[in-house]
């Protein structure tokens, strides 16, 4: 693989699931990439908290010092907090909306000169509940739905500066996060089975598979492609329930 040769790419939550492997692939296809988020990962790393409103300009200022351009952005980093409208507290609402719109809003503001001078890519991680929503997920749905927004809104805006800008929606996907999940079930196994049921395919989904749809958009493959939410779910939201 060498679509990347000579690019720049800058992850965010890049040191686990889909970023890691997002960064991983990137990297093995040629391209220099940074990853910002709160601990270390195997690339150039800038430490980042994106719950701080201030952070995503350095971020992108370290990577203009170090590199002096960028050619594909990937915000991945995310943040969820449960809870329904009336349990939870405003502090958890800011915060997930801080982490998981904000701060790629921000990110792609700062960002959009070096991309437009490349004319580059980004690839937002939306999410499934962008298009619908699991129970006690308010801030998490919301934050997910306008990411997608977003998406078409800066595709729409910036097409004619060469960018393209495109998300991704997954599903169950088998992060850290969903692995820790199903460990604190009483039968891990028997719910892994239920999980998996849920989808045409029978199983859930691993963050290479995401990272490799997220790497397509962001090739010269995709040069066509922009402003589009691609739902990566194993069939999930194509399969009504039961009647």
């Amino acid at each position: 693989m060498s679509h990347f040769d000579g690019k720049v790419a800058l992850v965010t939550g890049g040191s686990s699931g889909m970023g890691a492997a997002t960064a991983a692939l990137l990297a093995k296809g040629g391209a220099r990439v940074f990853c910002a988020q709160r601990s270390a990962s195997a690339h150039d790393d800038i430490l980042a908290d994106l719950s701080d409103p201030t952070v995503p300009e350095q971020v992108i200022g370290e990577v203009e010092k170090c590199a002096n351009k960028l050619d594909i952005l990937v915000n991945c980093a995310g943040l969820m907090r449960e809870g329904t409208v009336e349990e939870s507290p405003l502090e958890d609402w800011h915060t997930q909306l801080q982490v998981n719109l904000t701060a790629p809003f921000l990110m792609t503001r700062y960002a959009m000169p070096m991309l437009r001078k490349s004319r580059g890519a980004i690839v937002n991680v939306g999410s499934i509940e962008g298009l619908g929503n699991n129970p006690r997920h308010p801030a998490y749905g919301a934050s997910k739905a306008g990411l997608h927004g977003l998406t078409r809104a800066v595709a729409v805006d910036h097409g004619p500066d060469g960018v393209r800008c495109n998300a991704v929606a997954p599903g169950w996907i088998d992060t850290p996060l969903n692995e820790d999940f199903i460990a604190s079930m009483g039968d891990p196994q028997k719910f892994r089975a239920e999980i998996g049921s849920i989808h045409p395919i029978r199983r859930t989904g691993a963050p290479e598979e995401v990272a490799k749809l997220i790497c397509w958009l962001a090739s010269d493959e995709a040069s066509f492609v922009t402003g589009q939410i691609w739902t990566i779910d194993g069939g999930r939201m194509a399969q009504l329930s039961l009647p």
